[in-house]
């Protein structure tokens, strides 16, 4: 495939993507509203350095709205959209709902709908590890019950897929959705633990730890998920759910220290209770991702950790 849309191209995972799929020589055409959901600067700085490539194409708008979907995708008529475009985080949902149910629910269904009327066949989805809440069965399979999803967020990503079923079922689209697990990495969003865990630690500040500090998490290196994301896209045929994560899990105490580590600087923490929305433990069972995509994770925390924070 050699023409692709990716929503939310500005963004984290998007801008790494886009940056990927440049150097493989596919023309990529971006999505992004430049949201300031945190500074649109950042993600300006995402893109800058393949803004110019020939290759490269901007369109700057909303998800949410038909007309610029219908006129960037049958301006382009790519072979495949990758779709990360989200409303993101699971606190500030429970506080705004209804803007995350309408950015992530009425924006995916704009884009299935006018893949539908164009004939655009194949989409890759980008869902989460949030959708398992606090499921007791670990790793997290792909067959495991996501029927008690604990905030505004994962009930979004769950709609997500169940969309996307629906469009497979209804119109033969061909659909992967990925359950991303804990991402970090290479311009990970400044609002995100690991970021700013390092970003206050290197100044000298305190950091906020919530609980105990004995939730587990299963933290995926952003080189890991763009390689998941492009076999994807190379092989995306038929209705897939597909975990991507590291198939480990991390403890917090134990993340914040290897982070303080890893920088060189005195950890200092301040406790607070845990917070509404946040699942105990997150968990991937990636034989699948293994099976379908060749999926083989790369990095290692410690790994993932030393390239993120290069000094």
């Amino acid at each position: 495939m050699n023409s692709i849309i990716v929503t939310g191209a500005a963004g984290f995972i998007g801008s790494n993507l886009v940056r990927a799929l440049l150097k493989l020589g596919k023309k990529v055409i971006g999505i992004d509203n430049f949201d300031a959901y945190y500074d649109p600067e950042i993600k300006r700085r995402n893109i800058a350095d393949f803004a110019s490539s020939p290759l490269f194409v901007m369109q700057e708008g909303d998800i949410r709205d038909k007309g610029f979907i219908n006129t960037v995708l049958s301006d382009t008529m790519p072979d495949c959209v990758v779709h990360l475009a989200a409303r993101a985080g699971v606190r500030p949902s429970i506080e705004d709902p209804e803007l995350y149910y309408d950015v992530n629910v009425k924006g995916t269904l704009t884009i299935l709908e006018v893949m539908k009327e164009l004939n655009i066949s194949n989409l890759v989805f980008a869902s989460s590890s949030s959708v398992y809440g606090n499921n007791k069965k670990t790793p997290f399979s792909e067959t495991d019950n996501v029927d008690y999803p604990i905030s505004p967020y994962a009930a979004t990503k769950k709609a997500g897929e169940l969309l996307c079923y629906n469009y497979h079922h209804l119109y033969n689209l061909n659909v992967f959705c990925l359950r991303f697990f804990t991402v970090y990495g290479y311009n990970q969003r400044p609002e995100m633990a690991i970021q700013q865990f390092g970003r206050l630690i290197r100044e000298g500040k305190p950091i906020t730890m919530y609980g105990d500090g004995t939730t587990l998490r299963d933290y995926t290196y952003i080189d890991d998920i763009v390689s998941g994301i492009i076999a994807s896209i190379e092989r995306v045929r038929g209705y897939e759910i597909i975990n991507l994560g590291n198939n480990q899990t991390v403890e917090l105490k134990y993340l914040i220290q290897l982070i303080g580590k890893t920088v060189g600087k005195d950890v200092i923490v301040n406790n607070l209770p845990n917070q509404p929305g946040d699942v105990e433990i997150t968990y991937a069972d990636i034989a699948k991702a293994n099976a379908l995509l060749d999926y083989k994770p790369q990095f290692s925390i410690e790994h993932g950790l030393k390239e993120m924070f290069k000094l």
